[in-house]
C-alpha cells in the first residue's frame, strides 16, 4: 500500500501542472485547481462566474477540476468575393497577355482573361470585390 500512495499521488501533481486542457470541439477547457477546499470559489474567482468546478475523487488525493468557456480556433478568414467585368474584345492585336494587362488596369487586384461567346472573342476580368 506505501507504494501505490506515492504513485498515485504523483499521478494526482500531474494533473494538476498539467494546467489547462483544451478541448476545442466544445470550446470548453479545463483546469486542474489543486486540492478540492474552496474548488467552486477558487474556480469562479479565475474563469468567471459562467465556469462550473468538480471535486474528482476518483484519485487518493481529490482534486478541483475548473470547466470554463475558451476561445475556440481562429477561424480561417473568408476569401474575398470575385466580380466579372469586361475590357474589350480580345484580338491579334491585343491576345490573353493584352486584356490581363488592360484588367490589371481597369480593377484593381484584376487579371482577365480571352473568352468566346457565339462569335467574339471577348476580354473577361475577374478582381476581387
Amino acid at each position: 500500500m506505501k507504494r501505490e500512495t506515492p504513485v498515485v499521488l504523483l499521478v494526482s501533481l500531474l494533473i494538476m501542472f498539467a494546467s489547462v486542457v483544451n478541448q476545442t470541439r466544445a470550446n470548453t477547457c479545463t483546469d486542474g485547481l489543486g486540492t478540492c477546499e474552496n474548488c467552486d470559489q477558487r474556480c469562479k474567482a479565475k474563469h468567471g462566474p459562467s465556469s462550473e468546478s468538480n471535486c474528482d475523487h476518483s484519485l487518493v488525493m481529490p482534486l478541483c477540476l475548473c470547466y470554463y468557456q475558451c476561445a475556440g480556433p481562429t477561424p480561417t478568414p473568408t476569401p474575398p468575393k470575385i466580380c466579372n467585368g469586361g475590357a474589350g474584345i480580345c484580338s491579334r492585336s491585343c491576345p490573353e497577355t493584352c486584356c490581363n494587362t488592360n484588367c490589371a488596369q481597369k480593377f484593381n487586384g484584376g487579371h482577365g482573361f480571352c473568352s468566346t461567346l457565339g462569335n467574339f472573342n471577348l476580354c473577361q476580368c475577374q478582381y476581387p470585390c
